[in-house]
């Protein structure tokens, strides 16, 4: 990991920490860089405002590598399912608990949790880019991310409020278990699209 890399991680670090002993709206930019041990200046270069500290997701890229190494002879919808449960899988345990106090935060937190689907949306390109890179149709890539990125955020969201002794990852596959059984074959979307048999 690089000193930028290390530099931003620290930020989250400390930043989190901070949330955790203040709340959010109780601490601020100085003093999250101050306890990284970095100026404010050093700060806005990593994260343009500090709600980004909360939304910054390492993994983006990862789901994207994923999703356009998925068979491309699945639907769209169940390319992005099986992408976004094996990006999951291969979050290291760590991260996993850095990522559950995050959602804690989000959904807690009025202004967080409406941003969570700005969030996504930055998400959504990403697979949408991966997808239509294979050949997928851009609606058909858009309406697959949207659903299985939808369907976890709801997921999320109900597990930070209440967890039912389900651990993260548990959660995010049984999310991602529901939304396997919805889905068709190309060829019955595309009759019920076009009216031919």
């Amino acid at each position: 990991m690089g000193k930028a890399a290390t530099t931003k991680a620290r930020l989250q670090e400390q930043a989190m920490a901070l949330f955790r002993q203040r709340g959010f709206d109780g601490t601020t930019v100085a003093q999250i860089a101050a306890a990284a041990g970095v100026t404010q200046v050093t700060f806005f270069r990593h994260f343009p405002t500090k709600d980004a500290v909360v939304f910054d997701d390492p993994y983006d890229p990862v789901i994207a590598d994923v999703m356009a190494a998925q068979d491309r002879t699945l639907p769209a919808l169940e390319r992005v399912r099986t992408g976004l449960a094996a990006a999951w899988g291969s979050i290291p345990e760590p991260a996993i608990n850095a990522t559950r106090d995050r959602i804690r935060l989000i959904a807690g937190h009025a202004r967080l949790a409406a941003g969570i689907w700005e969030n996504n949306r930055r998400t959504e390109q990403l697979i949408v880019t991966a997808l239509t890179g294979t050949g997928v149709g851009r609606v058909e890539a858009r309406v697959a991310a949207g659903a299985c990125l939808g369907g976890l955020t709801a997921a999320l969201l109900d597990w930070a409020s209440e967890p039912d002794g389900q651990d993260l990852p548990e959660r995010m596959n049984a999310a991602l278990a529901l939304l396997g059984g919805q889905i068709g074959g190309p060829a019955t979307a595309a009759g019920d699209a076009d009216g031919s048999p």
